[in-house]
């Protein structure tokens, strides 16, 4: 393929990157053995170079700098984005570039703990989003249907749909796994093994490499060398943690295509008394659904973690367990249990927000609500419809009318309680005619945010039928 350094503007990259990676997924899929032995040219390809910084200027991290001080914005305003983008691809070519360390961010967890985030520099983020659209297309043709994190037309509800599908069809118990320090602990070595399966482009693994080992900058001042991990927060994380946390999926794929397990087949075993499962993964969060017993589930809880081992990943004793689903569970924030529906003696499998993330959302709408009573009501409502819409609208396929009609009781009291701080002196008649027509709080174009008025519907389950961005893009491109 061509790639003589013209700059495209970022339509033409778009079209450009769109096509290679559609010709890439289909090779991919077509031999599912191919190793692919020149990809080194295509990351310093310039629409590839064009689309990567298109995507790195659009994230919100942008205005975030790495540990050389600049940001996006610098780059665009000050350096230029031409030279910028021609000396990134200069190194590249001349294989002379080398990462810098990760600013180091220790970011507050639930229960008190600290998560680590690291924070590239712009220049890093740029030649880690190439690569990213270099080799995700490649790794999504192997990955398996039951992993929904990091990729690319899945979200975390088609996870839920999943569990509840399956929940509602035998699957009684539940094995639910959490690996310890999951992106902080992954083998450098492990990882780069299952790259090369893939990739035979020793450039490009030289590349992954590079920034695997690139070291972080901690916050005291102090550099850390990198052996295991890949830090949360670099852009192709999330695609490399994907890659070696496949083994989980491609294990319990290969389990049931070994013993030839059609539909037919696991009811063939469910009549001898054998276990049949279900694996469902979003990033290093998973369950294991069990047709069959506790004995079953605990069984397959020793398999995973002999699979983990030679990735240097360990299951958390205390986070991993295993339930009925009448007993239920918390799985990507939504309580997933069979209970009795209300009024007659049959048992459903419902699943709605849980107590852990409701008092999360309450907590935020507490933050924001909280001071600040020299803003006006007009910047409050600004800053807190969004965290209502975001935190509805991601539970809206639950059974989550109850908790949306609470949610919009506490944020209504909230309001008027900074209302009332505001302005100590007023009557409650002057606020009314003021701030509240109708009784909701309202400044000017600006209104709170109905949580109440979203409309919950039951997410549909997609299973096999979750096409890839490059599956349409042949059609186009192929035309």
């Amino acid at each position: 393929m061509n790639t003589v350094a013209s700059w495209p503007d970022t339509n033409v990259a778009w079209s450009r990157v769109l096509v290679i990676q559609t010709k890439l997924h289909q090779w991919a899929l077509d031999d599912p053995t191919r190793r692919f032995d020149d990809l080194y040219n295509l990351v310093c390809d310039p629409a590839v170079l064009v689309e990567a910084w298109r995507r790195v200027k659009g994230n919100k991290g942008a205005r975030s700098a790495g540990v050389d001080g600049q940001t996006a914005s610098y780059i665009s305003t000050v350096r230029g984005e031409d030279e910028f983008l021609a000396d990134l691809r200069a190194d590249l070519k001349a294989r002379t570039f080398t990462p810098l360390p990760v600013r180091e961010r220790m970011i507050p967890k639930s229960g008190g703990k600290l998560r680590r985030l690291g924070i590239p520099t712009v220049r890093d983020r740029v030649a880690q989003a190439a690569l990213k659209l270099v080799l995700e297309p490649i790794f999504e043709a192997d990955f398996k249907p039951c992993s929904y994190g990091f990729r690319p037309k899945r979200r975390a509800q088609d996870a839920i749909a999943e569990i509840h599908y399956f929940t509602t069809r035998s699957y009684e118990w539940v094995l639910e796994g959490d690996i310890k320090a999951c992106f902080d602990e992954i083998s450098h070595v492990g990882l780069l093994d299952r790259l090369r399966a893939r990739d035979g482009d020793k450039r490009v693994v030289g590349l992954v490499k590079a920034f695997l080992k690139a070291g972080i900058l901690a916050e005291g001042g102090d550099e850390k060398d990198t052996t295991a991990g890949t830090p949360q927060g670099g852009i192709l994380s999330p695609l490399l943690a994907n890659i070696a946390l496949s083994l989980l999926d491609d294990h319990f794929a290969a389990a049931w295509q070994t013993m030839g397990a059609t539909g037919s087949a696991r009811l063939n075993r469910r009549r001898k008394g054998l276990a049949t499962y279900r694996f469902v993964r979003y990033a290093d969060d998973w369950v294991v659904l069990v047709a069959g017993t506790r004995a079953h589930a605990e069984g397959l809880r020793d398999e995973v973690a002999d699979l983990l081992r030679p990735m240097g990943l360990r299951l958390s004793e205390e986070k991993t367990r295993i339930v009925h689903i009448d007993e239920g569970f918390d799985f990507l924030g939504f309580r997933i249990q069979r209970h009795p529906k209300r009024g007659t003696g049959k048992r459903y499998v419902y699943t709605y927000p849980s107590k852990k993330a409701f008092a999360s959302i309450k907590a935020k709408v507490r933050s924001v609500t909280k001071g600040a009573t020299d803003q006006s009501l007009s910047v409050l409502l600004h800053r807190l419809n969004p965290v209502l819409r975001g935190w509805t609208n991601y539970f809206q396929h639950g059974v989550s009318k109850a908790t949306f009609n609470y949610l919009r009781q506490f944020a209504w009291q909230r309001v008027l309680r900074w209302l009332r701080h505001k302005h100590r002196r007023t009557s409650w008649a002057w606020l009314r005619r003021r701030y509240l027509p109708g009784w909701w709080p309202t400044e000017g174009a600006v209104t709170l945010f109905n949580p109440g008025g979203v409309t919950v519907t039951r997410y549909r389950y997609r299973g096999n039928r979750i096409a890839t961005p490059w599956t349409s893009g042949l059609t186009r491109t192929t035309a």
